[in-house]
C-alpha cells in the first residue's frame, strides 16, 4: 500500500524511510536542499497536509527533525514531547497520522545524553527527585529502563538507556490495539532511531 504525499506522487514507507535518510545524508555533508522556504508553500499547504512520515521526538532544541532530515513545510508530521515519551496525547497525534493523514512509515527519534533520561537514570539508581510533573514523566520512561545495568559505565549506562527508551515507546505503540491492527493490515513500518548530538547523524536501530 503507498499513500499520496500531496502533489500526486505515491510514496510506501520504505520509501518515505529512504527520503529520511537521504536528507540527514544531505544535512551531515552541509548541502541542505531546503535553504529557502517561499511562502507561497504555505498557501498551498492551506488546502491540506499529505506528510510522507510521521516522527515521535524529543523536545531538546539540538534536534531539531525538520533540519535533521532537510524535510520542508508539510513534508513531516512531528510530536515532539521530552523523552519522546508515550501518553494519551501522543498517542492520539500519532493514531491521528495514521487514520487522517495516511502516513505509513513512523519513527520514534531519540537522541544521545537525553536530559530526560538522564533524569529517569539519576531516579532509579541514585534516588533524585523532581518536581511533580517531571516525576511523571520519568514515570513513562523508567519501564523501559528495568534491564539496564547499574555496573555499566556512566557513558555507556546512558547510550544502553536512550536506545532503550526508544525501544520502550516503540513497545507500548505496537502493543496498543490500534498498533497491532495497522501491524496486521500493513498500513504501518515502525522505526527507531538514535540522533547523535555532535555530529547531527541520524542511527537507525537494528
Amino acid at each position: 500500500m503507498t499513500i499520496d504525499k500531496g502533489d500526486g506522487v505515491p510514496v510506501s514507507a520504505d520509501e518515505a524511510l529512504a527520503r529520511l535518510m537521504a536528507g540527514n545524508e544531505r544535512f551531515m555533508r552541509g548541502e541542505p536542499t531546503i535553504t529557502h522556504m517561499p511562502r507561497e508553500v504555505l498557501t498551498n499547504l492551506a488546502k491540506g497536509q499529505r506528510p510522507y512520515a510521521a516522527i515521535l521526538g524529543c523536545s531538546d532544541s539540538r534536534v531539531p527533525p525538520e533540519l535533521l532530515f532537510d524535510a520542508a513545510f508539510g513534508e513531516l508530521f512531528i510530536i515532539r514531547v521530552a523523552g519522546n515519551v508515550m501518553s494519551p496525547e501522543v498517542a492520539g497525534s500519532i493514531q491521528y497520522a495514521g487514520v487522517h493523514l495516511k502516513t505509513q512509515l513512523l519513527m520514534v527519534l531519540g537522541h544521545e545524553r537525553c536530559g530526560a533520561v538522564q533524569a529517569a537514570l539519576a531516579a532509579r539508581f541514585e534516588g533524585a527527585r523532581e518536581r511533580s510533573h517531571i516525576e511523571t514523566l520519568l514515570h513513562n520512561i523508567l519501564p523501559g529502563l528495568a534491564e539496564i545495568d547499574p555496573q555499566l559505565s556512566p557513558r555507556q549506562r546512558i547510550k544502553r538507556a536512550v536506545e532503550a527508551n526508544v525501544r520502550w515507546s516503540m513497545h507500548q505503540i505496537i502493543e496498543s490495539p490500534e498498533g497491532r491492527a495497522r501491524l496486521a493490515e500493513g498500513r504501518l513500518k515502525m522505526v527507531g532511531a538514535v540522533c547523535e548530538i555532535a555530529t547531527g547523524r541520524v542511527r537507525l536501530l537494528a
